[in-house]
């Protein structure tokens, strides 16, 4: 296509940002890559692809107007020391220009902390915005069914909506096989399905793949610069055994408790230290509870740590 001929692509990008965050997770502790995916290096690719498609030659052409990212979070009392290491990670987002939308965690089944509304918040915006900035092409960073009623309201505007969606394997903190996949239905709905996972796993790496994983971490004035996302926790109380880690394997570790043969922990566990900063030897308070589905599977008690912070 020529230069003179070409108009502006007009890219909104919309992201869940739990399966954000659990997809960076996954590439940082579960696949060989051992790295985050980078934000600026996701949306550099985002943009290539799109000229790729859209046959265009000058990447000018392709232009991120607004981008958005949704989230549930706990409260500032909550978190306690993670508190920074949240801010740092908004600061990485206002740096690319990324608007955040967060609602407050709920408590849910069994006590447990869980997004409500940000699925329908996401959706209500994406729809709002595509009308008023008529984006050309919206991109859905996503993979829950729950976005197809969003999406077949876009087609009817005329916007496109391109899918940036990962399917994965991994052990969760009990120890079992999980997977993550995507709606069939939703990617049946898109224009522009893009299956990250089939583009990363090729044998060979293209530079636009290789420029999705964070590379390095940089220290500039004590902040964090690089892309990563933040160790989230919704620790609410000091744990209150003290003891130290005995064992670091990929994405877990052990706690040392002679009574109970150690306690497994999970990196999502840990409330005040990315999980790759910690080393054996460092001393930790925590909480234990049963791992009652280990137990079972194992025949004999099993115990878990959480909230295990790091004592300075």
């Amino acid at each position: 296509m020529n230069n003179h001929i070409q108009n502006l692509i007009r890219i909104g990008i919309f992201y869940d940002g739990y399966y954000f965050y659990k997809v960076s997770n996954y590439y940082k502790y579960e696949h060989k890559r051992k790295s985050r995916i980078s934000i600026s290096g996701l949306h550099d690719f985002i943009r290539n692809e799109i000229a790729s498609i859209m046959d265009i030659d000058d990447l000018r052409h392709c232009q991120i107007i607004d981008a958005h990212y949704f989230r549930g979070r706990s409260s500032a009392r909550d978190m306690g020391e993670k508190v920074q290491s949240e801010r740092i990670f908004e600061d990485i987002l206002m740096r690319e220009n990324i608007v955040t939308h967060y609602l407050p965690l709920r408590y849910g089944e069994n006590n447990i902390w869980q997004e409500k509304g940000i699925d329908v918040w996401l959706a209500l915006e994406a729809y709002e915005l595509a009308i008023y900035k008529r984006f050309d092409i919206l991109v859905l960073v996503a993979g829950d069914g729950d976005y197809v009623p969003l999406v077949r309201k876009l087609n009817t505007l005329g916007t496109r909506v391109m899918l940036i969606c990962w399917d994965y394997s991994y052990y969760n903190e009990n120890g079992a096989l999980a997977e993550t996949k995507t709606s069939r239905q939703l990617l049946d709905e898109v224009f522009y399905p893009v299956l990250m996972h089939e583009r990363i796993n090729r044998p060979v790496s293209t530079e636009a793949i290789n420029g999705l994983f964070v590379k390095e971490k940089r220290e500039t004035d004590g902040e964090n610069t690089d892309n990563t996302l933040p160790v989230t926790s919704d620790s609410q109380t000091d744990p209150d055994l003290i003891s130290i880690i005995c064992s670091i394997k990929n994405g877990f570790g052990f706690i040392k408790d002679e009574k109970i043969n150690n306690v497994f922990f999970y990196y999502d566990s840990v409330t005040n230290r990315d999980f790759d900063e910690l080393e054996v030897g460092m001393k930790v308070r925590y909480l234990c509870e049963e791992d009652t589905e280990r137990s079972k599977r194992d025949g004999a008690p099993r115990y878990r740590a959480y909230k295990v912070t790091v004592i300075d």
